[in-house]
């Protein structure tokens, strides 16, 4: 029997990763709307674990050269078939204009990706869909100009804040091999893109939503003494944007009536120095490292907590969070929340209504867990309130649909 191979290729920066369950979530959630399509990652796994999404995922997951000296047989192999195709000369004259104004290793790697995804995507592949504005869509739309497809993209939240203007205007303008159409996740992402974009119509708002069938009912969190043990989580990356050093600063500032502990889930590329920082304030004891874990473990930890903290802030490169699924997460066990106005995190919560959004100093954040550990009735009104906010407004069936009409347009344009 024949192999009928998919219409649609996907693309990703790395597959499968823990910090990325939201893409994941899409992706199982559109092969269950009925797409068909494989996986194209630019990057081989690093995490020790996986999310049961993962394993939901039916389709296959194509790795392409991560560096370009890893399987020079293979791109030399693609390199040839490649240069053949109608639409090579131009893919490598807008490539190599982009090279002028970005001169990186970076961008030299992401021709020879897509000179790799031209040469073996099946004949019978009508367009891409990338996740990730930058990376990701570049060898994407390289890929597309030489093999003549439409492609389009998923931008999220580094991606557009760290990527220059003329690329992401260039990637939004049909006339210079933009995409055809451009979802993102935030408000206030999709406002900015709209202002680059020749047809602001191209962009399309699309919150990512919660798939609440992977979670259990929230638990019945019983009235919280406010001299109780006061149990903090926080769930994410260990790197700048999200803040935990002026949070391990902030728990230095806690009275010493507060009887707390925090508790983090996540790796990252500070670790080490957060460690040592947490040290050097005689704070060791109070603080339990997790580390990267599972979904199960996650939603454990949520349930016994007594408050959810991501002291999210915009850093130094300008990067910084969107729309954090994990707030969601949080909500979904009715955890109270305190984070931060960052970005579109005021998308989904009203500070003193659906939780606290508060400065991201220490002494502000210091300040509001001291409020709500000592306002326990007040708190659990806060969770309740973002529980049915998550219920009401940010669910992921709605965004899912929308995104799916858009990707079957697509393939069709792309007979």
């Amino acid at each position: 029997m024949t192999k009928t191979h998919p219409r649609l290729a996907v693309l990703v920066k790395g597959w499968p990763r823990l910090s990325e369950t939201f893409i994941a979530q899409e992706l199982v959630a559109l092969q269950e709307a009925g797409h068909n399509f494989d996986i194209w990652s630019l990057r081989h796994p690093t995490d020790a674990k996986r999310h049961p999404l993962h394993d939901r995922f039916n389709g296959q997951v194509r790795y392409l050269p991560e560096y370009l000296n890893d399987e020079p047989e293979r791109l030399a192999a693609a390199r040839a078939v490649a240069s053949g195709l109608p639409g090579y000369p131009e893919a490598y004259r807008v490539w190599r204009q982009d090279l002028r104004r970005d001169q990186t290793h970076n961008r030299i790697r992401r021709f020879g990706q897509a000179c790799v995804l031209a040469a073996e995507l099946p004949e019978e592949t009508q367009a891409l869909y990338a996740h990730f504005m930058h990376t990701p869509s570049s060898v994407a739309r390289y890929a597309a100009i030489m093999r003549g497809l439409p492609w389009s993209f998923s931008a999220h939240a580094k991606d557009i804040w760290t990527s220059p203007d003329w690329e992401k205007k260039e990637k939004l303008h049909l006339a210079s091999y933009g995409a055809t159409f451009g979802a993102t996740c935030t408000a206030i992402g999709a406002a900015h893109l709209r202002e680059l974009a020749d047809d602001p119509a191209r962009v399309e708002l699309i919150y990512h939503g919660l798939d609440l069938s992977r979670f259990p009912t929230p638990p019945e969190r019983g009235k919280r003494a406010a001299d109780a043990p006061f149990h903090m989580l926080s769930v994410g990356r260990l790197v700048e944007k999200k803040g935990f050093d002026r949070l391990i600063d902030a728990f230095a500032l806690l009275p010493d009536t507060l009887d707390w502990h925090w508790t983090h889930i996540g790796g990252g590329t500070l670790a080490n120095k957060l460690s040592v920082q947490a040290d050097a304030a005689g704070l060791s004891d109070r603080i339990t490292w997790m580390g990267a874990c599972d979904q199960p473990e996650v939603i454990a930890e949520m349930r016994r907590s007594d408050l959810f903290v991501l002291p999210s802030r915009i850093a130094e490169d300008g990067d910084r969070d969107g729309l954090p699924n994990v707030l969601m997460e949080a909500a979904s066990q009715r955890l109270p929340i305190l984070s931060t106005p960052i970005s579109a995190i005021p998308e989904f919560i009203e500070t003193g209504v659906h939780g606290i959004l508060s400065h991201d100093d220490p002494a502000s954040l210091a300040s509001a867990i001291s409020n709500l550990a000592q306002n326990p009735a007040k708190t659990a009104q806060m969770a309740e309130a973002a529980y049915d906010r998550l219920i009401a407004d940010f669910r992921m069936d709605p965004g899912i649909h929308r995104l799916s009409e858009r990707l079957n347009a697509l393939c069709t344009d792309g007979r």
